[in-house]
């Protein structure tokens, strides 16, 4: 009997200290901080990519997607025990990725970004005033954070929120250099389980380079309205993924206009091309063989043949694939996690050999 009071004590206890709940002493509005990886600042709407009243063409869906935060992230410091983040949005994209709707928040350690907790919206979405925590329990410090925003999110304001802190202020980015990475759903990050498990923000983690993300799921044709707004980015660099979403005929047709834009309006600024991947569906099914393999061939093709005629422009072949027998994929066509990661190495050396040539300061 003695044993049971204790234990029941024991839990009565501990039940107060369970349920407290975290006492949120500042927020401030994520693009009141420092806010990375945008190509346009000018933007109504500080979390929209693209301004869609500016440039014209889109079709619905592509609005949308303009609109969309992804690759956006926020760099901060703050002393806090715990970090948190308020969200009000206009629509986000129903599937069950929780990198859609969610923030992905990674801390400075011993000179690395190492991940440190990670929230959605998937729950409770319709009350803007909950706040979400991402970690909780942090040593008492500074620390030096970089927070992914969703997506396929719509954002109106987000708040990011800390506990047991004095402060929350912008911290100055450590990226140098801005690369422009454009492509299909494989650089919007498609099918990842957290916003920063794309590729091109997987390798602002490890470059130290700042990605501009411009990945448009299904809807990356090298499309003239596309390249309207290209023109007008200014980078260091710019990366494509042109052979993932149109057909061969599309390819043909639109590669070489596409690229003498890009070359007309950033000269002297390497241009680098991507073949698309290996598609784990072509294992089997011989359709995809011949449209997939047709496309890496065509590819191969005209870019031996542009890559003579401009020394601006490169080609390189990433892969995503485990080559091991196991499925590096989370449906056939996108990559996981792992997938990206494999495909961020296999590109990592190509492009810093190539950005070297033009600027000393990258290691």
């Amino acid at each position: 009997m003695k044993k049971v009071l204790f234990i029941v004590c024991v839990v009565l206890m501990y039940l107060p200290l369970h349920a407290q709940k975290l006492e949120w002493k500042l927020e401030v509005e994520a693009s009141d901080l420092n806010l990375v990886g945008k190509a346009f600042y000018d933007t109504p709407n500080p979390y929209h990519r693209i301004d869609t009243c500016r440039f014209k063409g889109f079709t619905r869906e592509e609005n949308m997607q303009c609109r969309c935060a992804a690759g956006l992230a926020v760099l901060f410091t703050t002393d806090a025990e715990a970090i948190g983040v308020k969200m009000d949005f206009e629509q986000a994209n129903g599937d069950s990725y929780r990198s859609y709707r969610g923030f992905d928040l990674y801390i400075m350690k011993d000179g690395k970004w190492l991940w440190a907790g990670m929230t959605d919206f998937s729950v409770n979405h319709n009350n803007k005033d909950a706040i979400h925590t991402i970690v909780k329990s942090m040593a008492p410090g500074e620390k030096e954070c970089l927070l992914y925003l969703p997506l396929y999110t719509d954002i109106k304001s987000c708040k990011v929120c800390v506990a047991g802190a004095s402060h929350i202020e912008p911290m100055e980015s450590p990226f140098k250099h801005k690369i422009l990475f454009h492509g299909s759903s494989f650089t919007h990050g498609i099918s990842t389980t957290r916003a920063g498990m794309a590729y091109p923000v997987q390798f602002m983690r490890r470059t130290g380079l700042q990605p501009i993300t411009l990945g448009f799921n299904g809807n990356c044709k090298m499309q003239p309205y596309f390249a309207d707004v290209l023109e007008e980015i200014e980078a260091d660099a710019y990366v494509f993924d042109p052979f993932s979403n149109p057909n061969i005929p599309m390819i043909r047709e639109r590669l070489r206009p596409f690229l003498e834009r890009m070359v007309k309006a950033h000269p002297g600024k390497p241009i680098i091309v991507q073949r698309t991947i290996y598609w784990e569906m072509e294992n089997f099914d011989t359709s995809a063989q011949k449209e997939f393999g047709g496309r890496r061939d065509l590819a191969d093709s005209l870019m031996s043949a542009i890559c003579k005629e401009y020394k601006d422009i490169y080609y390189i072949k990433p892969d995503a694939a485990l080559h091991n027998g196991e499925s590096s994929t989370a449906d056939g066509v996108h990559p996981n996690d792992n997938g990206y990661s494999i495909w961020e190495k296999s590109i990592e050396k190509p492009l810093l050999k190539i950005l070297r040539k033009y600027y000393k300061d990258i290691k």
